[in-house]
């Protein structure tokens, strides 16, 4: 079968020079223009489009040479393999092309060890899981018993808290309520929005402990739970203590201090504490409640808020 071929020619773009009168050379690139007085006469380069018409619709390497020779031109140069760069160039370019971009390599997974334990109470030395790494910082033991130590001495009964209902915001691994149910409480509601930690840390620490039916999770931000305390807990959504263990570096104090203080969850009679950071300027007072204790333990610092009366029983104790 004869095979027709037919050359396309187009028009080529000289790169402008100082010295030519115009950057179009509208001659076919087998000469530079007569017009163009450039000093460095450089090899144009040119573009051949292959116009063809064959029964299995392909066109041999022979045929394209031949086609080439009559125009002047060196075949190697328009027919020789990409190099390795330039084919990887052009695959990487397909892929992206169709949607098959690889994805970045996943994660990996989130592990978790037993390095905390309950301090006192029903539950004493029961060990608690808590996350690998710096996703999840729990509060410290030394913290942890420092602030059970003041809230037992304010409430008037130094060996246990007096019996109420615990709100652990920012709760993580659950360790902050979890030792107030060990020490007393009757219940105690946790609210963390990270899904893993609930359901790979926070629920195994409540099954371990056996107070998974004293513990309520809710797993929301703490900013829409303060807003939105009612919808979560009823009328009676007054809590007798909160602990506040928010990440140092994702939270204004201010802005979270004055929604704790403007919420419904607390009453005249709550305790609140408060773990900050150093240089983190706390008020004395949180809404109707004063500030009983403020401790440092190196670059953590502990706020303790409670009725004027709960101050005068803990002088009193001490």
């Amino acid at each position: 079968m004869a095979v027709s071929l037919s050359p396309v020619k187009t028009p080529l773009l000289y790169p402008p020079h100082s010295n030519c009168i115009s950057s179009f050379c509208p001659n076919f690139p087998l000469s530079l223009p007569s017009n163009c007085n450039c000093k460095t006469r450089r090899r144009p380069q040119s573009v051949i489009t292959f116009s063809y018409k064959s029964k299995n619709g392909a066109i041999s390497t022979d045929k394209k040479r031949e086609l080439l020779e009559s125009y002047g031109l060196n075949p190697d140069e328009f027919l020789s393999e990409p190099s390795p760069k330039i084919k990887r160039r052009k695959e990487r370019t397909k892929m992206e092309m169709g949607n098959e971009v690889l994805l970045e390599d996943p994660k990996p997974p989130r592990d978790t060890h037993k390095l905390l334990q309950v301090l006192g109470g029903t539950a004493r030395r029961k060990k608690l899981l808590s996350p690998k790494g710096m996703d999840v910082r729990p509060m410290m033991e030394v913290v942890k018993g420092a602030a059970f130590s003041i809230l037992q001495a304010a409430g008037g009964c130094p060996a246990s808290l007096r019996p109420g209902r615990w709100l652990d915001l920012y709760s993580g691994t659950g360790s902050v309520g979890i030792e107030a149910i060990s020490r007393g409480c009757s219940e105690a509601h946790f609210v963390e929005m990270d899904p893993w930690v609930i359901s790979d840390v926070l629920r195994p620490n409540l099954e371990s402990t056996g107070f998974l039916d004293a513990s309520v999770i809710h797993a929301v931000r703490v900013e829409n739970f303060l807003k939105r305390a009612e919808q979560f807990l009823g009328k009676n959504g007054e809590f007798d203590y909160v602990s506040v263990t928010p990440p140092y570096m994702l939270v204004d104090y201010a802005v979270l201090m004055n929604q704790i203080s403007n919420s419904s969850v607390i009453g005249e009679n709550t305790f609140i504490v408060v773990e900050y950071p150093l240089r983190t300027d706390m008020l004395d007072s949180c809404g109707c409640l004063i500030k009983i204790a403020d401790r440092r333990f190196g670059r953590t610092h502990l706020a303790i808020y409670g009725p004027q009366w709960a101050q005068k029983k803990r002088k009193s104790k001490t």
